[in-house]
């Protein structure tokens, strides 16, 4: 179960990948029409630090979620309920964010590394399945070849299987509405990470002037991304060595977006009343605009 074991895995996995289609393709199934039940989701959190790069299986991910994180960094929260890639990571510890965020999503799986020891209360009382190496350990494996924490992989086929919601589907998919304005590129900055998005039957994603690539599958690429400006508060627990304490992110309530799909760039409104409801995308003039069919990446960018 060490490094050879996970080295060959990863590399046969790519191997099929590229050889079969070269990038993961964008058009995958959507959740489905307005008012359908959520679909069972599985959430991995996973480090985007410079050391964990690449990734294994977020080009599998039906959503990405970019959430900041302390001393300016970035962390992923990817969401499943399509196909379940067969290892996904390096996996990173949950944040107080994930708690609010992924309460429109039912009863979710949340496969992370571990928390801050004061945030475990909350996710105790979230409305969420831990899954955790604490809670299933034979889930999880080390890459060796890595420095540690970077190195923490799951397999989601190993975790247990999410419930099906009863609420709407948290985003909505179909035709564009009539306006936006052309757009082939598009910059998203964090204060120490900076994505470049280019439009090419898909949007594909770059980080810090590098393209990012999931081992098993390519190039990244999205049918859609959001730019969600949202309010974020102090977090209440210290989460890293020199004590800098990770920001909350607000996702509910309202404020600006810009939805990105078919080359074409939407000023948006986001809205999303209270913890269980969808987070829902109008254009000025209150029309619904939902996302195109696919995989979509999602950014919480501080207002």
């Amino acid at each position: 179960m060490g490094a050879r074991w996970f080295s060959a895995v990863c590399a046969v996995l790519l191997v099929v990948a590229v050889s079969a289609c070269g990038a993961e393709p964008v058009a995958e199934t959507a959740p489905g029409a307005s008012g359908a039940a959520q679909p069972a989701a599985l959430v991995v959190k996973v480090d985007n630090a410079a050391a964990a790069r690449p990734h294994t299986g977020i080009g599998s991910a039906d959503v990405v979620y970019v959430e900041p994180v302390e001393g300016g960094l970035t962390r992923l929260a990817a969401v499943y309920w399509n196909a379940l890639p067969e290892v996904v990571g390096p996996v990173r510890s949950a944040r107080e964010t994930d708690v609010e965020l992924l309460a429109q999503y039912g009863t979710p799986v949340l496969a992370f590394s571990g928390s801050a020891p004061e945030l475990v209360p909350l996710l105790d009382e979230a409305r969420l399945t831990k899954a955790s190496p604490q809670d299933v350990g034979d889930a999880y494996v080390r890459d060796e070849s890595k420095r540690a924490p970077h190195n923490l992989y799951v397999h989601p086929p190993r975790l247990p299987k999410p419930e099906t919601g009863a609420g709407a589907t948290v985003l909505q998919y179909g035709p564009a509405p009539p306006g936006g304005r052309p757009a082939t590129n598009w910059s998203v900055t964090f204060q120490r990470a900076a994505f470049d998005l280019s439009w090419s039957a898909g949007w594909a994603i770059s980080l810090d002037g590098t393209p990012l690539v999931s081992t098993d599958s390519g190039p990244v690429q999205a049918a859609s991304v959001v730019v969600q400006r949202v309010p974020t508060r102090t977090g209440r627990f210290v989460e890293d060595a020199s004590g800098t304490v990770s920001p909350v992110v607000v996702t509910i309530g309202s404020g600006a977006a810009v939805v990105l799909r078919d080359g074409v760039a939407f000023d948006a409104t986001w809205s999303r009343p209270t913890a269980a409801d969808p987070t829902r995308f109008t254009t000025a003039d209150g029309t619904e605009l939902p996302l195109a069919p696919g995989r979509a990446w999602v950014f919480l960018v501080p207002a």
